[in-house]
């Protein structure tokens, strides 16, 4: 197989686990702690990820326990939960602070559907841009002959059998986080 393929296939790879991080932080009616990856606190004068002021645990299927290292950063840490943006609402008893993660409205589920057919989409796009650039590098190749016009057409043929590969990965996934999101 090509160089061109080869590359191309390891971009298509990078995409396809890009989106499995970008849907891990869609929130679903069960408690995940990767949708606090995002968050930082104001800790010690500088600005650190949650997970490194606190353990992040997962008590319940509905619930998200953190436990700051320094009982101190409490309140730093629900201002970090509150300003995130995720409609949580810390609740501290002084050691811990829990997180509630409330029961998805049927409205808001078919907004995160929504909002997951967007991200795939958007992927999907991606990958057919990773086969544009390896079609195009293949081509100027033909142009300076070092490769033959059957050549071409049989590497073009292989971008397309990867790409479909991998835009079928990016489907299977997308339908389970579906799934996933549209359980109650």
């Amino acid at each position: 197989m090509s160089e061109v393929i080869v590359e191309m296939s390891g971009r298509m790879a990078k995409s396809v686990e890009a989106f499995k991080n970008d849907l891990s932080r869609v929130r679903t009616g069960r408690a995940s702690i990767s949708i606090l990856d995002d968050i930082t606190v104001v800790a010690y004068g500088s600005t650190m990820p949650l997970n490194q002021v606190a353990t992040l645990t997962i008590p319940e299927s509905r619930m998200i326990a953190l436990q700051p290292w320094d009982p101190q950063m409490i309140p730093p840490i629900e201002k970090a939960i509150l300003k995130s943006g995720l409609g949580l609402n810390p609740v501290n008893d002084g050691k811990v602070v829990r997180l509630n993660i409330p029961q998805l409205t049927e409205d808001r589920r078919k907004d995160l559907v929504k909002q997951v057919k967007k991200i795939a989409e958007e992927f999907r796009v991606a990958i057919r841009n990773v086969r544009r650039d390896a079609i195009d590098t293949l081509k100027l190749q033909k142009k300076d002959k070092e490769i033959s016009e059957d050549d071409l057409f049989k590497l073009q043929d292989d971008a397309q059998k990867e790409t479909d590969i991998y835009i079928k990965q990016l489907d299977e996934v997308s339908a389970s986080k579906e799934k996933e999101v549209m359980e109650v």
